[in-house]
């Protein structure tokens, strides 16, 4: 999914239509006023007034997105949902790839605070550098043998450590599954990989 399905900045027509802001569901717009900056107020579905010229409109998407963590993803936009699989280390020193995805929404009531302070490119500057430390974070404090035993365990604390950063940025994490994690054995080549963990 890329920046335009997740942020839909939208500039309407100042001639025809300028005095209306329409907001579908699933959807929140916040005013920045020219002379008073961005509004505290959030705007939900439906459609609103607002004054042409002075006024812009910008619409986020209020619903639970899906960021995947998996090999081979495209970073080639960094405001893609995604990132590439994740390197990590195991307290017993073991080197392992965690794939997975994290589920997350904006905060409705914070989406104002969002846009002022980090703009539309919370991805990159929150999703990504958070998700990569938070989820490198809990790993390294298992053994690579409490994997599989203590899953649920470990999805649970990745999005509370997730959600200790993530709610004061504006953002909620709804949930951490993780989907695959692979023991890299000799990082220097594939052979001998071993997936310790999946779907299944």
């Amino acid at each position: 999914m890329s920046l335009d399905e997740l942020v839909v900045s939208f500039f309407v027509d100042e001639v025809v239509g300028g005095f209306f802001i329409s907001v579908p569901p699933g959807h929140v717009a916040c005013i920045y006023d020219r002379g008073r900056g961005v509004l505290p107020r959030v705007w939900g579905p439906g459609l609103h007034l607002k004054i042409p010229f002075w006024q812009i409109a910008k619409l986020f998407n209020a619903q639970i997105l899906e960021y995947t963590i998996s090999e081979g993803f495209n970073l080639n936009k960094k405001e893609n949902l995604g990132d590439e699989a994740i390197n990590a280390n195991t307290s017993d020193n073991k080197f392992i790839q965690v794939e997975g995805s994290i589920l997350f929404k904006i905060d409705k009531t914070k989406a104002p605070l969002l846009w002022e302070n980090i703009g539309e490119g919370f991805v990159s500057k929150v999703i990504r550098p958070v998700g990569r430390s938070r989820i490198r974070s809990v790993l390294s404090e298992i053994t690579i043998d409490q994997l599989t035993a203590y899953r649920t365990q470990i999805e649970k604390k990745v999005k509370e450590e997730l959600n200790h950063i993530f709610q004061e940025k504006g953002l909620v994490c709804e949930g951490f599954l993780l989907s695959e994690i692979k023991y890299l054995g000799d990082p220097t080549t594939p052979k001998d990989d071993k997936v310790i963990l999946s779907k299944s």
